[in-house]
C-alpha cells in the first residue's frame, strides 16, 4: 500500500511542509506559511542581538502550512497519511511551567520576551557563552566542551543562564526549558511534560552537551557553579535523548482534526532543520552537505570507531560532534556560518534604506515586502551581472563573513563582519563581489579545516535556498573549492528530512539508507571549477586569510 508522509521544517521567517509517497518517494503537495508576529517585525532587536519567536507563531504557522499541504494533496491522499516529522530552528529553547507550557502561553507572560522562544540566531548570551566554556573545560573532572570546541551564545546553557540572570519574574516562573524540536513533538502527541517528553539527539547532544562518555549531560555539580538554576534544568531533564528516526507516540485527535490527518498517524522523533536537510540531501559517509540559507551549516558523518583516525582537538576548531545526531549509529559532525544569506539580506537592507526613507518622508512608504521584491527582481540582478564581470585584481575589497559572530575557527560570538581595501574608486558591485567572496571564503575554510582534521570528501552537496537561486554564488564556490558542486533538485530538503524520518518512524519503511536513497533530492546540476577563475579566487583567498588572521 502507498503511504505517505508529511515533513515539517521550522524555519527562521516561515514553516513549510512537504507530502511525500513512500514508495515513489514522489512530492505530492507543499506549502508554506509565514510566521505572522515576525512577518511584523515583532519581538527581534538586530543592534541587540535579540530574536524572539512567539510560540502562537509556530502554532498558527503549523497549522496553516501543514492543512493548506494536505489539502492541496487531496482527500485520497490525506487518508493514506501515515507520519509527520518535525524539524526547527537550534538552539531555540523556551521557558515552560511544570506542565510543559511556554509561559508566553499564559496570560502574565504573554508579551514577555523573554518568555518566548530564544531563536538560534540570538547572541544576547555572549558573556554568559565565554563563562560557560571556561567552566565546561576546568570546572569538573573532565573537559565537556572535548567534541565541541568553544561554546556559543547561540546553544541552550548559555541563553538559559543569560535569561534567568535578567529576569527574574521568569525565573521563578519557569519550571524548566524545552528546545523548540521537542516541544512541538509534545504538543502534538499531548506530551510536554518535562520529565518524561521527547529528547532530540540533535539538539541534545550539539546543544546541551550530552554524552555518553559522561553518561549524559554534563554534571549538575558543575552547573551549579554558574548558576543553581542550572542544577534544577538537568534534575528536570528527565527521558535521555533518542534519534529523530524513533516513533515518538501517535497524535491526539484534536490535533488530527486540525490538520486533516488520520488519528492514527504517528509523530516520528524530531531534529534541527539543517540535520533533516543533510538527510533529505541524501548524505552518507564522505559527502559534505552544505546546507545555505540564511546561515550557512555544513554536515557529515562518520562511523564511531573511525574518530580514532580525526584529530578531534583540530575538527573542534571548526565544528562539532555529537551521536546519532544526522544518522543514528553514526557520529554527526555539524559547523558553519552564523550569517550566510543574511549578509545579502544585510546589503539589501543597506541599499533600499534611502528609498523607503524617502517615501516615508514623502507621505506613500512603500510595503516592506514590495521594497523587497522591488529589490530582489530589479537591483540585485544588475549587482551580480556586474560582479560576474569584474576582474579579480587587488583593488577589490576584502570582507569577512563574521557579521553575525564567527562559529570558526575557534568561535567567538563578539566577531563582527569587516569590509576593507575600499577607496573613492570602490562601486556597489565590488563591495557585493567582496560580500559573496568573503562568504564563499568562510565556506571554504570550514572545508579545508575539516579536511586537515582527517576527514575525506568524495562529494560537495549544496542545498537550501541559495544554491538554485544564484548560480553566481555556486560557481564561486565550485571555483574557490576546485570541488564539483551538486545541487539538488528539491527546494525544501528539509521539510524532505523530516519527512524521510516520519517514514522510518510511522514504520512504513525499515531501512534507513534506502529510504534515503528512494526519498531524498537528486542531482540537477553540477558546477564544475573553472582552473584559470581558481587560480585567481586562490589569490584573493589569501587576502580573505591575511584579514582574518589580522582581525582574530
Amino acid at each position: 500500500m502507498d503511504r505517505c508522509v508529511i515533513g515539517v521544517d521550522f524555519g527562521s521567517d516561515s514553516v513549510r511542509a512537504v507530502v511525500v509517497n513512500t514508495v515513489s518517494g514522489r512530492v505530492l503537495a507543499s506549502a508554506t506559511s509565514m510566521y505572522p508576529r515576525w512577518k511584523e517585525g515583532k519581538y527581534q532587536h538586530p543592534e541587540k542581538a535579540v530574536f524572539r519567536q512567539h510560540p502562537l507563531d509556530y502554532i498558527e504557522s503549523f497549522t496553516a502550512c501543514v492543512s493548506e499541504a494536505v489539502k492541496l494533496a487531496g482527500s485520497e491522499v490525506a487518508e493514506r497519511i501515515a507520519g509527520i516529522g518535525i524539524d526547527t530552528t537550534g538552539s531555540t529553547p523556551v521557558a515552560v511551567n511544570r506542565a510543559g507550557i511556554p509561559l508566553s502561553l499564559t496570560d502574565i507572560f504573554a508579551e514577555n520576551e523573554n518568555a518566548m522562544f530564544v531563536l538560534w540566531k540570538d547572541h544576547s548570551a555572549a558573556r554568559e557563552a565565554e563563562e560557560l566554556t571556561e567552566l565546561f573545560r576546568t570546572a569538573g573532572k573532565r573537559n565537556y566542551l572535548k567534541y565541541m570546541g568553544t561554546y556559543s551564545a547561540e546553544w541552550y546553557w548559555a541563553k538559559i543562564l543569560h535569561i534567568v540572570r535578567t529576569d527574574q519574574a521568569v525565573r521563578d516562573a519557569a519550571y524548566t526549558w524545552v528546545e523548540h524540536c521537542d516541544w512541538m513533538v509534545g504538543l502534538l502527541t499531548g506530551n510536554t511534560h518535562p520529565e518524561t517528553m521527547y529528547h532530540s539527539a540533535c539538539a541534545a547532544g550539539f546543544k546541551a552537551l550530552w554524552h555518553s562518555d559522561w553518561n549524559g549531560l554534563p554534571d549538575k555539580e558543575v552547573l551549579r557553579k554558574a548558576d543553581e538554576y542550572l542544577e534544577k534544568v538537568t534534575e528536570r531533564y528527565g527521558s535521555a535523548p533518542r534519534p529523530a528516526t524513533v516513533c515518538a507516540g501517535k497524535i491526539l485527535p484534536e490535533w488530527a482534526a486540525r490538520l486533516g490527518v488520520p488519528d492514527s498517524t504517528e509523530i516520528s522523533g524530531s531534529s534541527f532543520d539543517a540535520h533533516a536537510g543533510a538527510i533529505g540531501g541524501g548524505i552518507s559517509e564522505n559527502i559534505l552537505v552544505c546546507t545555505l540559507g540564511t546561515s550557512a551549516v555544513d554536515m557529515t558523518v562518520v562511523k564511531p570507531d573511525e574518530l580514532r583516525n580525526i584529530n578531534v582537538k583540530m575538527l573542534t576548531r571548526f565544528g562539532g560532534l555529537a551521536e546519532d545526531s544526522i544518522l543514528p549509529g553514526y557520529i554527526g559532525i555539524e559547523t558553519g556560518q552564523a550569517a550566510f544569506g543574511d549578509i545579502f539580506a544585510w546589503f539589501r537592507r543597506l541599499l533600499s534604506w534611502p528609498l523607503q526613507r524617502l517615501e516615508e518622508e514623502m507621505g506613500s512608504a512603500p510595503q516592506e515586502r514590495e521594497m523587497w521584491f522591488w529589490m530582489e527582481e530589479h537591483i540585485f540582478p544588475i549587482l551580480q551581472r556586474e560582479a560576474e564581470c569584474l576582474e579579480h585584481t587587488e583593488t577589490l575589497p576584502v570582507a569577512l563573513d563574521w557579521i553575525n559572530g564567527r562559529r570558526y575557527p575557534d568561535a567567538d560570538d563578539a566577531a563582527r563582519g569587516v569590509i576593507a581595501d575600499i577607496g573613492l574608486g570602490t562601486n556597489a558591485p565590488q563591495v557585493y563581489w567582496a560580500l559573496v567572496f568573503s562568504a564563499v571564503s568562510g565556506l571554504n575554510r570550514i572545508r579545508e579545516g575539516l579536511e586537515q582534521s582527517g576527514i575525506r570528501f568524495d562529494k560537495v552537496k549544496a542545498v537550501g535556498g541559495i544554491p538554485r537561486k544564484s548560480s553566481f554564488i555556486m560557481q564561486m564556490m565550485a571555483d574557490l573549492m576546485g570541488k564539483p558542486i551538486e545541487i539538488l533538485n528539491e527546494n525544501q530538503t528539509c521539510a524532505l528530512g523530516a519527512a524521510i524520518y516520519a517514514a522510518m518512524g510511522s514504520g512504513c519503511c525499515q531501512d534507513l539508507n534506502k529510504t534515503i536513497s528512494n526519498m531524498s533530492a537528486k542531482v540537477e546540476k553540477c558546477y564544475y571549477p573553472n582552473e584559470d577563475r581558481h587560480a585567481s579566487l586562490r589569490r584573493q583567498y589569501a587576502r580573505y586569510l591575511a584579514l582574518a588572521e589580522e582581525r582574530q
